[in-house]
């Protein structure tokens, strides 16, 4: 593999209006990048497509597939996958690596993989906080019949032969992730946002006492609802926060991140018993966290809010292939702050890719891009992922080529 590999990342309806090779053709040549990296399970969202000939607003479909799933790898599995009504009897999947393969470019497939907005038909399987209430949108990673499907996701995907898998939502959401038409009237501080993140499931608490906790966590979060005093920690305080409930809060984040860990373990483990040499890269969404909204991240480096999700850096360096992160910042100095935290975190920084946003409200020109370009490359950041092809202008293109060196335009495919 020569060159920083770089992708874009698409939706099946960027493959399907425009047509593949129209896509492959636009992300090489006019924006100079060496792969295509499809959503290949998402969650729901309403989209608009400021160049998509067919269509300008869209609606996701809620926790489906682009691919034609093989029956076998989900046999006798209590969650199955929900194949895309927009793809049909296609194989987006597939085609994908099909049409890279001819062209010399990485296929990759995106993959989100608890995030998956099904309502009631996932409640059995669902994060659930302190009161037992269920959050519709996620699947809980702890979770055995969550665990088997994400194996059997991951591997289906990697059977396919994509070069990358962009693991994201593999970890326990934030509160904050949110929903449709969600409704909050009253504050909600930092802290009871974190509590109220927590997962009080049967599998969570599985072998463990729990109720002690779980009452607390109750207790305070009734508290901050009803008005109660400020938070009594700073949730970026990591030890503090710690240290809540008699020291009995710091354990159960151990466990969590053991169950993330190890669920990433897992599914790097399936990707390669598909035989096909495709890398599993999960997705850090700190950096998103911060700077989604406004592009204007404050407060501590990205990294060190990792921990809230279940994420433990040093532990998924060890189990991962290559981590991605995200550096969601209008400011080249905030991107620069970002990653070099990261690449401090890993003793390796050639296992590090990073998304960077060339669109608003990111970037504003070529040279904000450029510059956000050579702080990844200066730390030793293996790859760079540009989101997003289809929500993005098509001058975008132009940016990311200008951003990009020459020779990491045609490097070879690493599959």
């Amino acid at each position: 593999m020569t060159g920083m590999r770089s992708s874009l990342l698409a939706f099946a309806t960027d493959l399907i209006d425009e047509g593949l090779d129209t896509v492959a053709e636009n992300v090489q040549e006019r924006g100079g990048a060496n792969g295509i990296s499809l959503a290949s399970a998402y969650h729901d969202a309403r989209d608009v497509f400021p160049h998509n000939p067919r269509r300008v607003v869209y609606f996701q479909e809620p926790g489906a597939v682009f691919f034609q799933p093989t029956p076998d790898r989900f046999r006798d599995l209590r969650l199955q996958p929900v194949v895309s009504q927009l793809i049909g009897d296609r194989d987006l999947v597939s085609e994908l690596v099909d049409v890279a393969g001819r062209r010399g470019m990485d296929a990759n497939a995106w993959v989100v993989l608890l995030h998956v907005d099904r309502g009631r038909a996932i409640e059995e399987f669902a994060h659930r906080n302190a009161f037992g209430d269920p959050y519709l949108t996620q699947l809980c990673p702890s979770n055995p019949d969550v665990r088997a499907y994400a194996q059997a996701l991951v591997s289906d995907v990697a059977s396919r032969g994509v070069d990358t898998i962009l693991l994201e939502a593999f970890h326990f959401l934030p509160f904050p992730h949110g929903y449709h038409h969600e409704r909050a009237f009253i504050e909600i501080t930092a802290l009871t946002s974190f509590l109220l993140s927590l997962c009080f499931c049967d599998s969570c608490t599985k072998g463990v006492d729990a109720s002690a906790l779980r009452a607390a966590v109750q207790a305070a979060i009734r508290k901050s609802l009803l008005g109660g005093d400020d938070d009594p920690v700073d949730v970026d305080d990591q030890a503090s926060v710690r240290a809540l409930f008699d020291d009995e809060l710091g354990a159960f984040l151990d466990a969590r991140a053991e169950a993330v860990t190890s669920l990433v373990a897992e599914c790097v483990a399936a990707a390669r018993d598909a035989g096909t040499g495709t890398v599993v890269a999960p997705v850090d969404p700190s950096g998103a966290i911060k700077g989604y909204v406004g592009g204007k991240p404050t407060g501590a480096p990205a990294p060190s809010i990792s921990w809230r999700l279940g994420i433990d850096l040093e532990q998924l360096a060890d189990v991962a292939d290559a981590v991605e992160v995200m550096a969601y910042a209008s400011s080249a100095e905030r991107v620069r702050e970002d990653l070099s935290a990261y690449a401090q975190a890993f003793t390796d920084s050639s296992k590090l890719g990073v998304i960077l946003r060339p669109l608003s409200p990111d970037c504003d020109s070529a040279e904000n891009l450029s510059s956000k370009f050579e702080i990844a490359s200066s730390l030793g950041f293996e790859r760079v992922d540009f989101y997003h092809y289809g929500l993005a202008r098509l001058d975008a293109l132009d940016w990311i080529k200008l951003a990009l060196p020459a020779d990491s335009r045609r490097s070879e495919s690493n599959g």
